[in-house]
């Protein structure tokens, strides 16, 4: 084993399986919650129909949450109980293909509300929408990672 290899191993940063489902939820938390934060403060400066748009925001974000973010996060959870290391990679939450979604999506975001192609009352309800089914799929880590024990069932 080369020194290289020898202190990427002695220093990669590994975690339990439990913990590593807790950071998971606490990286879609607070995903979430700057989405969510970033949406409502740019909605609350033109309240135009502001409950209207609150409302249809939240509706389309806990949609996107039961058709799609439930399934992903469901995947991911059950990805991170089924790795045959017991003591993974702390940034083994996400595949590279999650990885590489989320820097696109990052990325997207920051250039629609830079450029200003989307009205920013827009951009809000967008935020908002995609920020509510991130705060929900972080509860289902929290529940896997609190019971864990549970969840985890010894084979016999």
């Amino acid at each position: 084993m080369s020194t290289k290899t020898s202190f990427f191993i002695l220093y990669k940063p590994v975690v339990s399986k439990r913990y590593l489902l807790m950071t998971a939820a606490i990286v879609w938390t607070l995903a979430g919650s700057m989405l969510l934060f970033r949406g409502f403060s740019i909605l609350l400066i033109s309240p135009r129909l502001l409950w209207l748009e609150i409302i249809l925001s939240l509706c389309s974000g806990i949609l996107f949450f039961v058709f799609l973010f439930s399934k992903i996060s469901l995947k991911h959870t059950q990805r991170i109980i089924n790795m045959p290391i017991e003591r993974p990679c702390v940034f083994s939450f996400f595949n590279f293909r999650s990885y590489s979604m989320m820097t696109v999506m990052i990325g997207m975001g920051i250039t629609l509300r830079k450029t200003g192609l989307i009205p920013l009352q827009y951009l809000s309800c967008f935020y908002i929408a995609m920020g509510t089914p991130l705060l929900l799929s972080a509860f289902r880590f929290y529940y896997n990672s609190i019971l864990y024990k549970k969840v985890v069932k010894p084979i016999i």
